[in-house]
């Protein structure tokens, strides 16, 4: 049913504790995973270090699915944790491919998770695989980094230098957290295309890929980890930092994390994920301004924005639809049903709200239309006199080359048809998608700079250099 889904795929999210005192860390890290569901919904893990060995659970499936009560209960206390919630980009959706990544061996013993997409995770793999007969388990590019790992480890006999050699090695996107028996480590790429952060509960250090997951600890934001930054905390506390030359690379923090993937209530490189949608909504009435009776926004990631359009406006905001909130993202809509009658099961058009008015709806992206279509012809059905569709960032026209999960470019309606033409698909009054310049430029000050390579061509890495998405067909 991956037609029904007509958004970019989440990445993934991860999670990690470090503390003196042991703690339920399994409790913790599940709360916490709950907080990051949005960024993966295929598969979960938490991997605990208890004695000197880690014990690890995970599988495919929801955190609430995976981590039951008596799991939570009984789990034993721990001093360092490493969790992780799950999109598969690399690696097909299996138990096998869910991290965290645990390997046990003579020279470390570690949990390993990893957020984004290495780019020459294929080349590298099958270089171990020729050069040094090396096994694997998973197809996922993660695999990847641990066997770098290990191999760095037994060159130096120390994790900051193994870690910091593999970080030379690897390319792409990548936050990771690797955890051992008294140590974590986070490691950004040096672009920043993924976020990741740090906070403190009482004497733990926490980090995380949103700060969204301290807010439900009730922990506190210390500081996003810098692009190119390698962060260790070891059990007394001791935090150090080494920070890699990134002179030569070009920032970009995946600009879909602002428009889409992350929570509102984040807080991202320093930038608020609420303030930046509202800023969309301002910068979308100022590139075209509309008549109308009504602003409402597609639910979830439409609503914020399209607040921001009905304050810059002065044109009333409204609530257009009510969501199911008992339906999952997972949902699978069973045969007999209408594939027109699938987005009423999780929207239903709120007909005393909407009959008669001239409305703006206002949505994160279109990727192939087929679920704007649906939900203007809903609002159509229920009354609505005009429906003017405004887009929160410009149309998807290139891959995601750095984690992001996009349709191949010729399933894109924005490669098929002009703007003008999906207006036209999909049944609207009018049709804005947002500037591409001026997205970019929502930094609210910070200096933040983005990938926009999905809509322009553009990347921070080159796109020959990064080659495609990795596919592992030794």
């Amino acid at each position: 049913m991956d037609g029904y889904i007509d958004k970019p795929r989440e990445e993934c999210g991860v999670f990690g504790i470090i503390s003196p005192k042991p703690l339920p860390c399994a409790g913790l890290s599940a709360v916490a995973l709950l907080a990051l569901q949005h960024r993966g919904q295929e598969g979960a893990g938490i991997a605990l270090f208890e004695g000197g060995d880690v014990k690890c659970k995970k599988d495919v499936g929801l955190v609430s699915d995976i981590f039951h009560s008596d799991y939570l209960e009984y789990a034993p206390l721990s001093n360092v944790s490493v969790s992780h919630v799950r999109y598969s980009t690399t690696g097909a959706n299996s138990a096998e491919n869910t991290q965290p990544i645990v390997t046990r061996h003579s020279r470390l013993t570690c949990a390993l998770a990893h957020n984004g997409n290495l780019t020459n995770a294929a080349e590298l793999r099958r270089k171990m695989i020729r050069g040094s007969g090396k096994v694997f388990i998973s197809t996922n590019d993660t695999e990847v980094v641990n066997m770098l790992l290990i191999d760095e480890m037994i060159k130096h006999g120390n994790l900051e230098k193994a870690v910091e050699s593999v970080t030379d090695v690897i390319e792409g996107a990548y936050s990771l957290l690797i955890g051992t028996k008294d140590k974590l480590v986070a490691v950004r790429d040096k672009n920043g295309f993924r976020p990741l952060c740090m906070g403190r509960l009482d004497g733990a250090t926490l980090f995380a890929s949103e700060s969204c997951a301290f807010d439900a600890l009730g922990a506190t934001f210390v500081r996003d980890v810098e692009p190119g930054e390698i962060v260790t905390v070891d059990l007394s506390g001791n935090v150090s930092s080494v920070k890699r030359d990134t002179s030569s690379a070009k920032r970009g923090l995946c600009v879909f994390e602002m428009v889409y993937f992350a929570r509102p209530d984040s807080v991202i490189d320093g930038m608020s994920v609420y303030k930046a949608r509202l800023a969309m909504g301002k910068a979308l009435w100022e590139q075209q301004q509309t008549d109308a009776d009504m602003v409402c926004g597609v639910p979830d990631s439409g609503l914020v924005s399209a607040y921001g359009y009905a304050k810059a406006s002065g044109i009333p905001y409204g609530v257009a639809f009510i969501k199911n909130r008992y339906v999952g993202r997972s949902f699978i809509v069973p045969s007999q049903l209408k594939r027109e009658e699938t987005v009423s099961v999780k929207l239903n058009p709120l007909k005393a709200a909407v009959e008669g008015k001239r409305i703006v709806l206002v949505d994160d992206s279109i990727v192939r239309g087929t679920t704007s279509a649906r939900i203007i012809k809903t609002l159509r059905n229920a009354g609505a006199k005009e429906i003017h569709m405004r887009i929160a960032c410009p149309p998807f026209k290139h891959p995601c080359y750095f984690g992001v999960d996009i349709d191949s470019e010729d399933n894109l309606i924005a490669n098929k048809t002009d703007v003008e033409g999906i207006r036209k698909r999909i049944g609207a009054d009018s049709l804005v998608f947002m500037d591409y310049d001026r997205l970019m430029n929502i930094d609210l000050g910070t200096g933040v700079k983005f990938c926009g390579g999905c809509f322009s061509g553009e990347y921070p890495v080159k796109a020959d250099e990064a080659g495609g998405k990795d596919k592992f067909d030794d």
